[in-house]
């Protein structure tokens, strides 16, 4: 389970962070990514609709990208705020193609540097 440090709450947040994050599309998901100031916890929201699945398996879906999300702040991520949007393919990918999405997004954000400008926040306005 992600702390609450590392989670995105605010419905303002999430609709800052898809309006003016990189996008990054991969197999089963898409991702929305802001980098933040230095120091700061990663933070991630998901999002997974009916077009997804039963009930059930939208929980699974979602369930699959926290630990994917978990493993990267256990691997030392920071100063990031993460969306991931999860396409209908994903009812039918297993952890490791969902995992793989997630990853390929922060190295893609990685690679473009300080070309992205820190996240305001929401309070900021757009």
């Amino acid at each position: 389970m992600l702390a609450k440090a590392n989670r995105i709450t605010s419905a303002d947040d999430y609709r800052f962070i898809v309006r003016r994050g990189a996008k990054v599309a991969g197999a089963h998901s898409v991702s929305y990514l802001r980098s933040t100031e230095a120091g700061a916890d990663a933070r991630f929201g998901f999002i997974v609709s009916k077009k997804v699945g039963s009930a059930v398996r939208r929980n699974l879906v979602r369930r699959r990208l926290k630990a994917a999300c978990r493993e990267l702040v256990d691997d030392g991520l920071t100063a990031v705020d993460l969306v991931v949007r999860a396409l209908p393919s994903a009812a039918a990918a297993d952890y490791p193609a969902l995992r793989a999405d997630v990853a390929t997004a922060v190295s893609r954000n990685r690679r473009r540097g300080p070309a992205l400008a820190p996240a305001a926040t929401a309070a900021e306005g757009p």
